[in-house]
């Protein structure tokens, strides 16, 4: 019987209605968003304005102008720092970030002399607000954060940092690929300027989507990446300054979209907290089961101790990261994932960048007690413990 822990990475299985909307659409329409008037185009504007509104419902926001539909999280990502960030600027975000948010900054070091400071988080991987008001500069135009970790799943203090951020006057960027779909995210009540999210992880859709969340006035100073048809204004050679087509330029994704309208609306109707709920039950369990086997080495602190998603990293003695994977994989299909993560800096943190990283698996809304048992005597027979 397969068990999937590899949810930080897509998750799996989706929600009922998800493969079946995406096969429906396919089969049955195949019209484009936004580029025609006659009834099966204007079904597909119906279903993605839905599908804006549901994030807009999920992330607390009155104004579902403000979601911008991306192809996944890191182009919500690259959207928002190279469209901000100016020559003479500088940036604030920590050595634990994803490559999605340390590329993009390295790039604009390299090409548009933007200056970055990456701040080191705590011994148990959660970062200082004091630390963050001591790095920003009169010159700092972005804080850039991962809200939680997809290495050890840490989940980071946004709301206090939002503050410090605030204070000064930059922008806040959230990075919400391992967040969105799992924690409570309220925009309406914390100042992120802006959150980019993928739409294949926690929110449950296909790959090839994702999100860009844009706090009040933020357009004003977000520059597109991508120029070009948009449906809208088509008399006019310049880029639509309205919302979100300032942004969408090109046709959508709209098999992925139309999965994550019914993604969302399974969320929206399941409740994220409930969600985070059996998460971090099965998280502390797997925690638990696993730190009892002789063998295996457990990276971060227990769920019960600091604030984190149902991400664990391990390595079992004897076995490098990919090596396990495949054994689990081929033995006892259990799938999970192994290496670096794309998040090098965690790895340096942790001691483990030489060894071949972590292997790390990931609950998610449909992993069972039963799954967690079975990657829990797998580590048993594979340690000898």
């Amino acid at each position: 019987m397969r068990r999937y822990f590899d949810n930080a990475a897509t998750s799996f299985p989706k929600p009922p209605g998800v493969a079946e909307a995406v096969a429906a659409y396919l089969r049955d329409c195949g019209a484009p968003a936004g580029r025609g008037a006659y009834r099966a185009a204007l079904d597909v504007d119906r279903v993605l304005t839905r599908c804006r509104s549901s994030a807009a419902q999920l992330f607390g926001l009155n104004d579902p102008r403000r979601v911008v539909f991306t192809f996944n999280g890191t182009d919500g990502l690259n959207l928002a720092l190279l469209g901000l960030c100016r020559p003479g600027d500088h940036v604030v975000s920590t050595t634990w970030e994803h490559n999605s948010v340390l590329r993009p900054l390295r790039w604009l070091q390299d090409h548009r002399g933007v200056t970055v400071t990456l701040l080191e988080p705590g011994p148990n991987g959660v970062l200082d607000a004091a630390n963050v008001r001591a790095a920003l500069r009169p010159e700092t135009r972005l804080v850039a954060i991962q809200h939680a970790s997809n290495v050890t799943g840490v989940i980071q203090p946004i709301a206090d940092l939002a503050e410090v951020v605030r204070k000064q006057g930059a922008f806040f960027l959230v990075d919400a690929a391992q967040s969105a779909g799992h924690l409570p995210l309220d925009l309406s009540a914390t100042p992120i300027d802006l959150l980019a999210c993928s739409g294949h992880k926690g929110l449950l859709g296909p790959l090839g989507t994702g999100l860009l969340v844009l706090g009040p006035g933020v357009e004003a100073e977000l520059e597109p990446l991508r120029f070009g048809g948009t449906g809208t204004s088509s008399e006019d050679d310049h880029q639509p300054a309205a919302l979100p087509e300032r942004y969408e330029s090109g046709n959508h994704n709209v098999p992925g979209l139309v999965g994550l309208d019914a993604a969302l609306s399974w969320l929206l109707d399941r409740g994220v907290a409930a969600i985070r709920s059996h998460e971090i039950e099965l998280t502390q369990e797997l925690w638990d089961g696993l730190s009892a086997v002789r063998g295996v080495t457990l990276f971060g602190a227990h769920p019960a101790d600091v604030p984190r998603t149902g991400v664990l990293s391990l390595q079992l003695a004897g076995f490098a990261p990919q090596d396990a994977a495949a054994v689990l994989d081929d033995h006892y299909d259990l799938q999970c994932r192994a290496g670096l993560h794309c998040a090098p800096g965690v790895h340096r943190s942790l001691r483990t960048l030489e060894s071949g990283g972590t292997l790390r698996l990931s609950v998610g809304p449909f992993t069972t007690p039963d799954d967690v048992a079975a990657a829990v005597r797998a580590a048993h027979e594979l340690c000898g413990g």
